[in-house]
């Protein structure tokens, strides 16, 4: 009888090929290219090539469908309480955005519902169905205090669902029924839809659009925005709005160092489309935005990525303790909307020279909230 040999230790075990990570790609029409693991997930998984290929659509880089799951709303208005933002309250008729938008700071928030707040971000839209109802039984309470709202500020309200869903058009048609002011920021040419109700209620002093225009640079914005409408589009949605007599501010935000270079030309291209005002923020990375933007840069841009990180960090006033603790992103009130230090000084500098020579931000746009009546809201008449 043979002896049994004795188990071997893994140091004698001869060793096997080595793991071979998938290598990523970019997926066509979407921003993300991985559905990063959000913060609340206990178990992390790394994609590893087994050898029998790719077996699904983010495998083979076909951009995966976009699904809608449809919401009951609670609550509509979201209360506003930091102080670097300029509307006091705010109302989002979906969570996630099909745009991309690689650099959303919204994108985190996708964790609390636990999606990925990359690839699933924009791939998993929730759309609160009941939001225009929910909006009118709250304006209508006695309690109610009119305070500007913005409209779209988590998520981009006229993203693609919105041509079939019609959310955002049900909560222009509450501020309109309660003559309550409000704002809309967008980077969808959809706006123009709904003309017919914008346009009556800005010769109201009720309402007012920002259009963000991140670069004219079609094949940048393509890969940073992948779904948005184009540049040159978009301009075409300021003059329309403009001619139709409703008063638009160009948004040029986030500035990204070594990606968006060319704000002066976005901001006289919108004034001469017919933008009167102007606002920018630099770019942030919260939470797990960090990792999304990581590997975007790695995608797109390896090159000049420790390049963009490192002035990013700069634009942020991050000392070498910071750095060293690898934070990217300060989020004080104070500075994280236009950062700090000498490189967010020579921003505010270009974009402060270069309103001054377009003429923008002359006149501040004030909408008038004494025209609010809540009894509209409720479906009541109105002596006045």
């Amino acid at each position: 009888m043979c002896p049994i040999p004795p188990l071997a230790d893994d140091d004698d075990l001869p060793a096997g090929p080595p793991e071979v990570r998938v290598p990523l790609q970019a997926l066509r029409g979407r921003g993300s290219a991985t559905a990063v693991p959000h913060r609340f997930l206990r178990d992390a998984r790394e994609r590893a090539d087994d050898g029998w290929g790719g077996d699904t659509a983010e495998d083979d880089g076909i951009a995966p469908p976009t699904r809608v799951h449809l919401e009951t709303a609670r609550s509509a208005i979201c209360a506003n309480d930091s102080p670097d933002i300029f509307f006091d309250l705010s109302v989002n008729p979906y969570r996630g955005c099909e745009h991309g938008c690689i650099y959303c700071y919204a994108r985190p928030t996708h964790s609390y519902l636990g999606f990925s707040p990359g690839l699933e971000f924009e791939t998993q839209i929730v759309a609160k169905h009941n939001i225009a109802g929910v909006l009118r039984r709250e304006l209508a309470q006695p309690r109610y205090q009119p305070r500007l709202i913005n409209i779209g500020s988590a998520t981009d309200c006229y993203q693609p669902v919105e041509r079939e869903l019609k959310l955002t058009r049900g909560l222009v048609e509450v501020m309109r029924d309660a003559r309550h002011p409000f704002s809309l920021i967008t980077k969808s040419s959809g706006v123009e839809r709904d003309l017919d109700l914008l346009a009556p209620l800005a010769a109201q002093h009720l309402a007012a659009v920002y259009v963000t225009i991140t670069t004219l640079d079609p094949v940048l914005a393509r890969r940073l925005e992948p779904r948005a409408a184009a540049p040159h589009r978009r301009l075409r949605t300021l003059r329309t709005l403009a001619e139709a007599g409703v008063p638009v501010g160009v948004s040029v935000a986030p500035q990204i160092p070594f990606i968006t270079e060319d704000m002066e030309q976005v901001l006289e291209a919108a004034r001469d489309a017919g933008a009167k005002s102007a606002f920018y923020t630099v770019l942030r990375l919260p939470w797990e935005l960090d990792a999304v933007f990581r590997e975007w840069l790695s995608l797109h841009y390896p090159d000049r990525a420790a390049r963009v990180l490192a002035r990013v960090q700069d634009l942020h006033g991050l000392d070498a303790a910071q750095r060293g603790a690898g934070k990217v992103y300060d989020s004080d009130f104070a500075t994280r909307m236009k950062g700090s230090g000498i490189w967010a000084d020579l921003l505010r500098q270009r974009f402060a020279g270069a309103c001054r020579r377009l003429g923008l931000n002359r006149e501040r746009l004030e909408l008038d909230l004494s025209q609010f009546r809540p009894g509209l809201a409720r479906g009541q008449g109105s002596l006045f």
